[in-house]
């Protein structure tokens, strides 16, 4: 059998992975994404990009294939070790932002620190100067209820970041901003993610979102392509993402 290289953080071979009506998710992938690096994973809507994340994240267990973290195989451990596994070492951004309406802002995003044992005084500082990055620190206090999506995703995007986790997996993740705040947020994400060594495996199907990425696979139907041609958001579609986060 074929051990990963030892310069990749994650590693998969040979993934497959049909959704519950029997439809393929993914159908053969492998990749390596190198540690620090800046992944983008592209491809249409429904090319199989979300799913590929959840099985190189152990979020789902993929039904054939290897994947590997730092040498560990993911696709050996039992629910519990990939549940540690995602605690720990990684964090997440789904393209709709989710935050526990209990709890303030600065709490929601120092909410992974503490998980993982960091003090709350600790967590709070931490989690105040990523809001700070992302221009939603005046609103530290404020409940999911009182932001505007825009905003709850800013936060969400803080609240993976605080923890600088070894990989970060992010979904779409400025679908829910107005165009013109998205480049302000990718360049905070990947700046950060460069200054802090992550790895971010990122999942897009925008043209220019990817362009930040230093490397890119491309899928297609489920099954990896040599390249897909993404078309640019256009503006209209910003202005539409706005008016709906009010």
């Amino acid at each position: 059998m074929e051990a990963p290289p030892d310069n990749d953080v994650l590693w998969a071979r040979a993934l497959h992975f049909c959704h519950q009506d029997g439809s393929p998710g993914i159908a053969g992938v492998s990749l390596g994404v190198r540690e620090g690096e800046i992944l983008a994973v592209t491809g249409p809507r429904g090319s199989g990009k979300t799913t590929l994340l959840r099985c190189l994240s152990g979020l789902v267990p993929a039904e054939r294939g290897e994947v590997w973290f730092n040498s560990t195989a993911v696709h050996r451990m039992g629910p519990l070790t990939r549940e540690r596994l995602r605690r720990d070492r990684f964090c997440w951004i789904d393209p709709a932002p989710a935050l526990v309406p209990e709890l303030n802002v600065w709490e929601n995003t120092a909410l992974p620190l503490m998980l993982r044992g960091t003090g709350r005084r600790r967590a709070k500082v931490a989690a105040l100067e990523w809001l700070e990055r992302l221009d939603v620190g005046e609103r530290a206090r404020s409940h999911p209820r009182e932001l505007q999506q825009a905003e709850r995703q800013r936060v969400c995007i803080a609240r993976a970041l605080a923890p600088s986790p070894t990989v970060l997996f992010a979904d779409e993740p400025t679908a829910p901003l107005h165009r013109a705040d998205r480049a302000h947020v990718l360049r905070t994400l990947t700046t950060a993610a460069r200054s802090h060594g992550i790895t971010v495996v990122l999942a897009t199907h925008d043209a220019e979102t990817a362009a930040l990425a230093d490397r890119r696979v491309s899928l297609l139907d489920g099954r990896r392509v040599n390249t897909v041609n993404l078309p640019p958001v256009p503006e209209a579609e910003g202005r539409a993402e706005c008016s709906l986060s009010v």
